[in-house]
């Protein structure tokens, strides 16, 4: 349960009855108690300490000062058993474990910390009517309340995962399978105007309601348009596809539905065309520069794109292109845009 809640008066915000409640929750969690030490379940899983210690921290788990501290479990032992087998079997080269421990551990931490905090604020709902009960009590009910919604929403992760792995491996047939490769892509770029000010104007739930409506629409006009969203952070969403045709529907199309309220904040969107470095489900290269860059000099309520990917579709009666002057911007010697807009503009 997170600690920075407003805990409910009365047996349930007693701390001894959370530390019992909370322990309880960790041994079902993981499930067992913690009985191993670092150099105990280095020896169970075959490897030295030292790369135990490096994988765990790369998945986002502290270490105890103590080496002898017993912190982990029979399930500790099984996870970094798989991430080992995974190098043994070829599947992750031995020089990107670490990597990869990390890109598993990061995605993994920020949707914990969203469903621990869906659940704790459930319970803690629950709890308002906790008067009267002892403190053995409430700690049942607690209990009692997880083990029903953790393996719900441990299913339908399962599941939401599957189909993301279905869907990706849809556009990656015949390309690399290694876990960085390089890639013709189009990258792009999406974000608020007037953000930071807009955080000072606007209630934090008119500003979660706006971020909703900005994940929301966008990710569906992206997915709709045979995109893929690489990641959104706060009021910025980064994505990808394959064709330039794909994308400038995209990215015409995130102006036209995303934030169309009178008194919504309007976005900018770059496009960028070329060869972008793929390394765990993240995106690096000039071309990410390149559409960064583009969004930042884009005026409100444009779609800027820059001249490679200008020369891909300028054969498409379908948009039209207007070439701007170059721009000379951080980390790119010579920028060329172009606004994009629908052929019947």
């Amino acid at each position: 349960m997170n600690q920075d809640e407003p805990q409910p008066e009365g047996p349930a915000g007693d701390a001894g009855a959370l530390s019992r409640i909370q322990g309880d929750l960790e041994e079902y969690l993981l499930g067992g108690t913690r009985k191993y030490d670092q150099g105990e379940v280095s020896a169970l899983v075959g490897v030295n300490v030292e790369r135990a210690d490096q994988l765990w921290v790369a998945m986002g788990f502290a270490l105890d000062d103590d080496p002898e501290a017993k912190m982990f479990t029979d399930a500790d032992v099984q996870a970094l058993r798989s991430i080992v087998r995974l190098v043994d079997q070829g599947t992750v080269a031995p020089g990107q474990e670490i990597a990869a421990a990390r890109a598993l551990g990061q995605t993994m931490s920020r949707l914990a910390e969203w469903q621990v905090s869906m659940i704790s604020t459930h319970v803690l709902e629950t709890l308002t009517d906790s008067q009267g009960k002892t403190p053995d009590e409430i700690r049942q009910q607690v209990t009692d309340i997880v083990t029903d919604i953790v393996p719900t929403v441990e299913s339908l992760q399962s599941y939401v995962w599957r189909r993301h792995m279905a869907s990706t491996t849809g556009r990656n047939v015949g390309n690399p399978g290694s876990e960085t490769s390089s890639r013709q892509l189009v990258i792009g770029f999406a974000d608020i105007v007037g953000y930071t000010s807009l955080t000072r104007r606007i209630q934090a739930r008119e500003l979660s309601e706006l971020l909703g409506r900005f994940e929301y629409v966008s990710a569906e006009v992206i997915t709709q348009n045979q995109g893929w969203v690489v990641k959104t952070v706060g009021d910025e969403v980064m994505f990808a596809a394959e064709s330039v045709a794909d994308a400038a529907e995209i990215g015409l199309r995130l102006q036209e539905t995303v934030l169309t309220d009178d008194e919504d904040p309007q976005l900018r969107v770059g496009l960028a065309y070329g060869s972008a470095l793929v390394r765990f489900g993240d995106l690096y290269g000039s071309v990410v520069n390149t559409a960064a860059r583009l969004t930042g000099i884009a005026r409100p309520g444009t779609v800027l794109v820059d001249s490679e990917f200008a020369e891909e579709l300028a054969q498409a009666p379908t948009w039209r292109l207007r070439q701007l002057r170059p721009r000379r911007v951080r980390g790119i010697r010579r920028l060329e845009p172009y606004v994009l807009r629908r052929g019947d503009e």
